[in-house]
């Protein structure tokens, strides 16, 4: 079932909050050491939020419930949340609890979501492979020999795997939408200011921002409806969409012929685009085109000295986590 359907079930009453939390907390159990996909599993947590909520199905019109209640979800473990352990994929903060949730975490809950935990990231979140000395490496259950990228590689696991009907994630270079590729889903980096940073981040780089990862396009919309609310404090926000329209209406509409640029030149020069990504490449042309769009190729749009200026506001991004320098030894060498 969708994440949509879930939601739906449980309205109906053909499902329980609890039985969905628990069927989880079950894959979960099996699948995660060979996956590598949660950090912290919060099943305890879990089950008494599953439980709250289905006292409350006994006492509300389901008209009135949030639109994604009683679903449960997974948040990266770059994201804060008040209680729960926050590693930041780093020994340094191995036992970091934040006091407060950042407001993606919040929002999410206000639809009605249930977290499971904290999902697999590498240190602060900075290369596009999820390894790091806090949990095992994240893998794409596709092929678990094979790794699930990164930065959002645990959220991507999870989803893929059926451990979580969708999940959290956050983009800066790809951090969403490489892990949405190798492990086959729909993964959204949203526009600027689309979803709030906030509350303890501002917009430092204008770079990272939230974003779902899900199985099907509509679950990713309705996941970006629940979290691109505007916040107090954010520098700035994004349009609202035409007419109080949402993505998940976006996701059911027809849209017409597109005109599709695509190009296979890669951003970083000598590096050589694998057989399998090339035909990748040629399949979605033909989907594309066998549904009447308008398939062209262009040049690639990065020059070759993007990347040493992407490294350089990388880098930036890095330094806002301060780090005793006492313990500058316990980073990873990419890291430190």
């Amino acid at each position: 079932m969708t994440a949509l359907e879930q939601a739906e079930a449980v309205r109906s009453r053909r499902v329980s909050p609890v039985e969905l939390v628990e069927h989880y907390l079950d894959r979960i159990e099996r699948r995660n050491a060979e996956l590598g996909a949660f950090i912290t599993v919060t099943g305890e947590d879990a089950l008494a939020r599953a439980k709250e909520a289905e006292d409350q199905l006994t006492k509300s019109d389901r008209a009135t419930l949030p639109p994604l209640f009683g679903v449960p979800i997974a948040i990266k473990d770059l994201n804060l949340t008040a209680g729960i352990r926050t590693t930041f994929g780093s020994t340094l903060f191995a036992d970091f609890v934040p006091p407060v949730d950042d407001n993606v975490v919040t929002l999410l809950r206000r639809a009605g979501t249930i977290s499971l935990g904290k999902t697999n990231t590498p240190e602060f979140g900075l290369p596009c492979y999820t390894e790091n000395n806090v949990a095992p490496p994240a893998r794409t259950p596709w092929d678990p020999t094979r790794s699930a990228g990164g930065s959002s590689g645990g959220s991507a696991a999870a989803v893929a795997a059926g451990l979580v009907p969708f999940a959290q994630g956050s983009d800066g270079g790809g951090s969403v939408r490489i892990p949405a590729s190798v492990c086959g889903l729909f993964g959204i980096k949203p526009a600027r200011g689309r979803v709030s940073n906030g509350p303890v981040l501002g917009d430092v780089t204008g770079l990272a921002w939230n974003g779902p990862l899900a199985r099907g396009v509509r679950d990713a919309a309705a996941m970006l409806d629940a979290m691109a609310v505007p916040m107090p404090g954010d520098p700035h926000w994004a349009p609202p969409l035409a007419g109080g329209a949402t993505f998940l209406s976006y996701a059911g509409r027809d849209p017409g012929t597109l005109r599709i640029g695509r190009y296979v030149t890669p951003a970083v020069e000598g590096a050589e685009v694998h057989p399998d990504c090339l035909a990748a490449y040629e399949a979605a042309t033909e989907a594309l085109t066998g549904l009447g769009h308008q398939v062209e190729d262009i040049d690639g749009p990065f020059p070759p000295q993007a990347i040493g200026v992407f490294e350089t506001v990388w880098g930036v991004s890095a330094a806002s986590a301060p780090v005793d320098p006492a313990r500058e030894g316990e980073l990873l060498p990419l890291t430190r």
